[in-house]
């Protein structure tokens, strides 16, 4: 149960982000993406579907001595019914009232929304890595001016403390800066927090995993990446 879950403790500042991350990625990273390649195989599986409709319009016929039995002439083998018996050779029946073509149809409707699927699904994983790239460059400049305001409000504080200490300030002006310190210590966690959250939409974003592959793939990737 999650209540009896035992979860590891950690440390924020032990936490470190990549030293470089991307202002842009090639678009072929997406590829590795779990959605795409789904998508991508049953675009395949659908185009396939086409092919094998296509083969079945065909008539299967073993053609054997035995046809001359049932026709002496070639022009009267279409004659007559739409569904024949030509000896035991007959693997199926020559005409389906368009069924046949029925099918291939539906094959090729059935191709058309598994290509609008696929693309969809690959501009959806597009705009989750331009979504991830572009907070990760609002949390950069926030980050930073967190770091600023930061170490401004320790300034203060340490104004404010030798004031103190001097006699020249109050203990209300000191504990006021003591307080807003601590809310930009406060907030500054909070960036931190929300670019590590968004490193970590990037990674998701580009389907992760690399690290499960065979070296040279792995080193391919980072060159990318990093």
């Amino acid at each position: 149960m999650p209540s009896e879950a035992t979860l590891p403790e950690f440390d924020l500042d032990a936490i470190v982000l990549p030293q470089e991350l991307p202002l842009s990625v090639p678009s072929a990273l997406t590829r590795q993406r779990p959605d795409v390649q789904a998508a991508e195989a049953l675009l395949h599986q659908a185009s396939a579907q086409i092919g094998v409709a296509t083969a079945n319009e065909y008539p299967k016929i073993n053609l054997t001595g035995s046809i001359g039995l049932q026709s002496l002439q070639l022009h009267s083998l279409f004659a007559g019914p739409a569904v024949w018996s030509i000896g035991a050779g007959l693997l199926q029946p020559l005409f389906h009232g368009g069924e046949l073509e029925a099918r291939r149809r539906a094959a090729v409707a059935a191709y058309e929304q598994a290509d609008a699927q696929y693309r969809q699904t690959v501009l959806l994983a597009f705009q989750n890595v331009a979504d991830a790239l572009r907070a990760l460059e609002a949390d950069a400049r926030a980050l930073k001016a967190q770091a600023d305001a930061t170490a401004f409000a320790r300034e203060t504080l340490d104004l404010n403390t030798r004031q103190y200490q001097l006699g020249g300030s109050s203990i209300i002006a000191l504990l006021i800066a003591q307080q807003q310190y601590q809310q930009e210590r406060l907030n500054l966690v909070a960036a931190q927090s929300a670019r590590y959250a968004d490193t970590a939409a990037l990674f998701q974003a580009l389907g992760g995993g690399w690290w499960n592959r065979d070296p040279q793939a792995a080193a391919s990737f980072d060159s990318h990446v990093q």
